[in-house]
């Protein structure tokens, strides 16, 4: 009687509510364009336009030109004016502030949308229990991440003129957790019964995959966030040479240079190297992946994954080339911000292959198999 009970307190995980699959479906288009709008702030040196950081500052702009005239005398006291846009004029600040209020916005936006119905889809008994509990998580993370936004910011108001590289990266890698964990949430809402894999050696190398490609990402927003892509902005070559001299002198591996990588090209060097030759790791695996699988009596959305895989992962190598080759002096926005997109992408259809991947029964055969 008691598990009865308890599990009437839960929907069916097998027969979710439409409005619940909608909700999940808005809450991941939401995210994929903060992770946007977040690439646009950064590219266009805006994250710091707002200084100051609470519910409720920031979450209305500045109505009247004493109130603009205000946050920026703010901004002016920050290092990035006084040592990058000094002599900046308030229409300029205006553009910088747009994005970084922007950012904020949608991200207070997003917190109304998941939280409230969240709430009302419990009451109403309207998630399974499998569900609650992959969106509890996607809650704490929310918040963590909301700390170390600001975390980011604040590392950018002391000396540095741009935020510090490693909190930027946290800080879009727990995006990206974040978007995964709803994405696979999704997943379940959707299809709740998953097909069944024998080959555990590929089901293990799709998870491979999952994990190069979030190193790769990673190491992208170390690449934006220290500027390397402006120090050797050319391909195949990294400066004329596959491995960057600055890499071969052992006096240059010290701590202090990992801390301030923005003082040497050293860790620029290092950076690029690292994120071209994952790329490089990340499409041979999956190459060797869909490979793999060519014997193999694969369901419609097996094969619809192996397909979206090879051409995302096809035009994210382009896009970063193209983004590499024009840092010229500046890291073209549009470029940048394709290629960031196109990262999340490549992850989408990199799960959505994994999550057709379950680990036991039978399923998926071989054509040299005789059994139906």
């Amino acid at each position: 009687m008691t598990n009865t009970t308890s599990t009437s307190r839960y929907a069916n995980e097998h027969h979710i509510h439409r409005f619940v699959k909608i909700w999940l479906i808005t809450g991941l288009i939401m995210i994929f364009f903060q992770i946007v709008i977040g690439g646009v702030t950064r590219l266009t040196g805006s994250g710091l336009s707002i200084t100051k950081w609470d519910v409720v500052h920031g979450s209305v702009p500045p109505l009247t030109t004493a109130a603009w005239e205000a946050e920026f005398e703010l901004y002016k006291q920050t290092p990035q004016y006084q040592k990058i846009n000094a002599g900046m004029s308030l229409s300029e600040f205006k553009f910088i502030y747009f994005w970084e209020f922007f950012h904020r916005f949608w991200a207070r936006l997003m917190g109304l949308v998941f939280v409230f119905p969240f709430c009302w889809f419990l009451w109403r008994r309207m998630l399974s229990r499998r569900l609650v509990r992959m969106l509890v998580i996607v809650v704490a993370l929310a918040g963590l991440e909301g700390f170390f936004g600001w975390i980011m910011v604040a590392s950018g108001l002391i000396q540095r003129p741009w935020v510090n590289a490693y909190n930027l990266t946290l800080h879009l890698s727990t995006a990206l957790v974040i978007f995964s964990f709803l994405l696979w949430t999704t997943f379940i809402a959707y299809r709740p019964v998953r097909p069944v894999w024998t080959d555990s050696g590929l089901r293990r190398l799709g998870w491979v995959l999952i994990g190069v490609a979030f190193v790769q990402i990673a190491l992208g927003a170390m690449m934006s966030g220290s500027k390397a892509g402006l120090f050797f902005p050319t391909w195949p070559d990294q400066g004329g040479t596959f491995l960057p001299d600055v890499l071969l002198v052992a006096d240059h591996w010290r701590v202090e240079n990992f801390l301030n990588y923005d003082t040497n090209p050293f860790m620029p060097a290092l950076i690029q190297f690292l994120h071209r030759n994952t790329a490089y790791l990340l499409t041979l695996l999956v190459v060797y992946f869909v490979w793999r699988t060519r014997n193999l009596r694969l369901t419609p959305a097996m094969q619809w994954g192996n397909r979206a895989m090879l051409l995302t992962l096809a035009v994210q190598v382009l896009l970063g080339i193209t983004t590499l080759i024009n840092c010229r002096g500046s890291i073209p926005v549009l470029l940048g911000v394709l290629h960031q997109a196109g990262a999340v992408l490549l992850l989408m259809a990199l799960l959505y292959v994994c999550y057709q991947m379950k680990n036991r029964d039978s399923g998926f055969v071989s054509h040299d198999d005789t059994t139906t």
